[in-house]
């Protein structure tokens, strides 16, 4: 991986390109995020970088947080992350990564926590099918039979059953980022993205682009 960038989502909007094709976009409000560690394989085992994005009021940090921030000489940040880039060493402390490490055409991957739905039942969470809705049915939007009797005599796991629903990470692959400002470190990527708005979203260079 050679760029990665941490950003919020601000929401959905549609952008008419110059054909007059219509494009649903997610707008993401992407950096800057700023270098607070560089991390080497002879100091740490492994090649990384840490940055932080979003800025924090003091009295939310913790001590021992605070401290790195200190050591790094940065301002206290509210998310802290890895990034595994090829070229780790290159990076230093206290630089900044900004919207413009993706162009217009970049196929990215995005990471995010999805919106909890809370406790759903089999239908809505799993996609069962329903009970006649007439009066004298007694099985309307119940989950339905779990499994089968003498044979195999228990319920096989992964079976669809109500329960917690959402609040997942999720990775969308290959979406395609359609424009880039600079200026506001907006980057619109095509299509949605899982989270509800001002969740972190996680950018990265695609791992399997579409041939």
């Amino acid at each position: 991986m050679k760029k990665a960038i941490l950003a919020t989502k601000v929401g959905m909007t549609q952008i008419f390109n110059e054909d007059g094709v219509l494009t649903p976009v997610t707008v993401l409000q992407a950096g800057p995020c700023v270098v607070t560690q560089v991390k080497t394989a002879n100091n740490d085992g492994y090649s990384a970088v840490q940055v932080g994005f979003v800025d924090k009021r003091e009295k939310l940090v913790a001590k021992p947080i605070k401290g790195h921030f200190d050591k790094a000489g940065v301002s206290y940040k509210r998310y802290v992350r890895e990034f595994r880039f090829e070229n780790a060493e290159e990076y230093s402390v206290k630089d900044e990564i900004k919207a413009d490490v993706f162009a217009v055409g970049d196929k990215v991957d995005a990471s995010a926590i999805s919106k909890g739905k809370g406790f759903q039942g089999a239908i809505k969470r799993c996609g069962n099918s329903r009970g006649p809705m007439a009066h004298g049915s007694k099985f309307h939007r119940h989950q339905g039979s779990s499994g089968s009797a003498t044979t195999p005599g228990r319920v096989f796991k992964g079976k669809g059953m109500p329960g917690h629903m959402g609040a997942k990470r999720i990775t969308v692959q290959n979406l395609e980022v359609v424009r880039v400002d600079v200026e506001n470190n907006i980057i619109l990527v095509k299509g949605a993205i899982p989270g509800p708005k001002k969740s972190l979203v996680t950018l990265k260079e695609t791992v399997k682009a579409s041939k």
